[in-house]
């Protein structure tokens, strides 16, 4: 089956006495003489959510947990022990980063940062306990897309467990175990795969022995998804790919647009001809550059917060992939533990502005942008209120 097939089918409901053409909440810690408990996320509720993911990611097995940190901690404890060490890119989402930077080194797991889009960097980085290689499709906040295929290649080759996080690609723009080779995928379902703003959950897909394990920590340190949010994200996934394709193209639109403007310094999305990344999202992901977007507003901080301010139809709110537009200033929020330093290093700018696309009306946004904008010049003095 496609790609929207299995969104709608798989994992639902086909053999079941009363007939639901939906699948039912089974709101129950536990079950009559079966020995099936929620804690090892096996209830019927997150067996069908995990089948329908494993499905849209064409791995093996999936299991659902309690939010993408417990994804991407449960994935990564199941990879590493201590004494290990780990490749990650250095373009990381802020929980990953702090994860990566004291948890695992307070567990005694070393780590090397590389340039995703560097590979011939990768060798020198390598060292005779290095276990796992960790990437993102698509970074955050600066949407860069890194040589995945080349990191799947270089993780065969050296024995290492590649792991991706595809939250911003979602299995609409890229499978990267079936079509890249990766190992282990990643998502925070809180975005895309819920879509919707009323959940915190996660997913890992693999094969069917790395879920086994991921499974046993899961139980252990208590990651458990509950069945009702299971069953909204389940939900949730039957219009993934009528929400993405919407999303990326509306970002694509809005980006040609703030690429254009006049208090616009540069725009970060890789579906635009100018970005260093364009040849290779056109490989990756056929072009579309997902639907996130990031941009410089002239002026600095305060011109940024002015925008923020202004705008009508977008939302200041932090998270992503949902049916409403979300926009933020991730050194306020997603990335200010990173500090000043950090986030000059990362060429995270304290103007920067990061927009998550929502499946409002394109030129409804378009509209709200400019006039937030237009916001701006007038405060700046550039034009008059008659302007």
């Amino acid at each position: 089956m496609r790609l929207e097939t299995q969104a709608v089918h798989a994992g639902e409901p086909s053999n079941n006495s009363e007939g639901p053409v939906v699948m039912p909440i089974f709101q129950s810690a536990t079950f009559l003489g079966t020995g099936t408990y929620m804690r090892p996320a096996d209830t019927p509720n997150h067996r069908a959510l995990a089948a329908k993911l494993a499905s849209l990611e064409g791995t093996e097995a999936a299991i659902a947990l309690s939010s993408g940190m417990a994804a991407i901690t449960s994935a990564l404890h199941t990879a590493l022990q201590p004494g290990d060490h780990v490749l990650t890119q250095a373009a990381l989402y802020g929980g990953t980063w702090e994860f990566v930077h004291n948890e695992l080194a307070r567990l005694g797991v070393s780590h090397t940062t590389v340039d995703a889009r560097e590979a011939p960097s990768w060798r020198a980085a390598l060292r005779p306990n290095t276990k796992v290689f960790y990437a993102e499709a698509i970074s955050n906040p600066l949407v860069e897309v890194g040589d995945l295929a080349a990191a799947s290649a270089f993780s065969r080759e050296h024995g290492l467990i590649s792991i991706i996080d595809a939250t911003f690609a979602t299995p609409v723009l890229c499978r990267p175990c079936t079509q890249l080779g990766f190992n282990v995928v990643v998502h925070s379902a809180t975005k895309y795969l819920n879509g919707h703003s009323d959940v915190v959950a996660g997913a890992v897909a693999s094969s069917a022995a790395f879920i086994s394990k991921v499974t046993d920590h899961a139980r252990v340190y208590g990651c458990t998804l509950d069945p009702h949010a299971a069953w909204l994200v389940q939900r949730g996934v039957k219009t993934l790919a009528l929400r993405v394709r919407q999303q990326c193209a509306s970002a694509l639109s809005l980006a040609r647009f703030l690429d254009g403007h006049a208090q616009v310094s540069r725009v970060y999305y890789p579906g635009l001809p100018s970005s260093r990344d364009y040849a290779r999202t056109v490989e990756l992901f056929g072009g579309s550059g997902g639907g996130v977007l990031a941009f410089e507003v002239k002026g600095g901080v305060a011109a940024a917060d002015a925008m923020l301010g202004a705008l009508e139809v977008a939302t200041v709110a932090v998270s992503l992939g949902s049916v409403e537009t979300l926009v933020t200033r991730p050194a306020l929020d997603t990335h200010l533990h990173l500090g000043a330093a950090g986030r000059k290093a990362a060429g995270i700018a304290d103007e920067l502005v990061r927009v998550a696309v929502g499946i409002e009306a394109v030129d409804d946004l378009l509209d709200d942008f400019a006039q937030a904008l237009m916001v701006v010049r007038r405060a700046l003095g550039i034009i008059t209120l008659a302007q």
